[in-house]
């Protein structure tokens, strides 16, 4: 890993593809990156043993563990810190979180969707794909944003699209997303890396 590589912390609560994508970008040269901590909020998901075998102890923290959201929010920020992470991911993450001042466009998240379309709370996984096919779109996609309080709500970084097919199921629209989804994530971790991202009156400038 070469010095100039972006410390990484991930948030989990599933399977841990996304997370797995990175890593094997970094593996591949194509991210200078390295995956430092990891955070699941549930202890029996397959990203737990996933993230071992990358290397990393991954970090159990369970939201009904704390007494409220801004101790279980605190502890998150105590854990990355302690790693000395320079940008923490959402990966499948499912949990409510306060983040600091002191973390402002310093959290970024992938949606399953051309937001501000289909998002927002409990839409996650295949809820998402069900409502665009129940919607009728004819083009689907992902976005990177930037995580704000507010679910799905943050600063848009990226957005990649991906054509809705007829017959489409749930789990057929979804490969389509994710496929568009690890090409989508990387990119917008070189573009923060990089220090070409800018957040100007709530939107997302990428300087050349």
């Amino acid at each position: 890993m070469s010095s100039g590589a972006i410390k990484l912390g991930i948030l989990l609560s599933g399977g841990g593809r996304t997370m797995l994508n990175l890593a094997e970008k970094i593996q591949a040269g194509r991210l200078e990156a390295e995956i430092a901590c990891v955070i699941s909020s549930r202890s029996e998901v397959a990203g737990v043993p996933l993230a071992r075998g990358l290397g990393v102890e991954p970090v159990i923290l369970r939201r009904r563990e704390f007494a409220d959201v801004g101790a279980f929010s605190g502890r998150i920020i105590e854990v990355m810190e302690a790693a000395g992470v320079d940008l923490i991911c959402q990966c499948g993450w499912l949990c409510f979180w306060e983040i600091p001042p002191s973390w402002a466009d310093k959290v970024v998240n992938i949606h399953p969707s051309l937001l501000p379309k289909f998002g927002g709370k409990g839409m996650w996984g295949h809820h998402v794909h069900e409502a665009v096919l129940a919607a009728g779109e004819a083009i689907s996609g992902c976005t990177v944003h930037f995580v704000t309080n507010q679910y799905d709500a943050g600063p848009i970084i990226l957005q990649r699209t991906c054509p809705v097919q007829a017959g489409d199921t749930a789990d057929t629209l979804a490969a389509r997303v994710f496929e568009q989804e690890c090409i989508a994530y990387p990119e917008a971790i070189r573009l923060y890396r990089e220090k070409r991202l800018k957040v100007v009156e709530g939107k997302v400038v990428v300087k050349s």
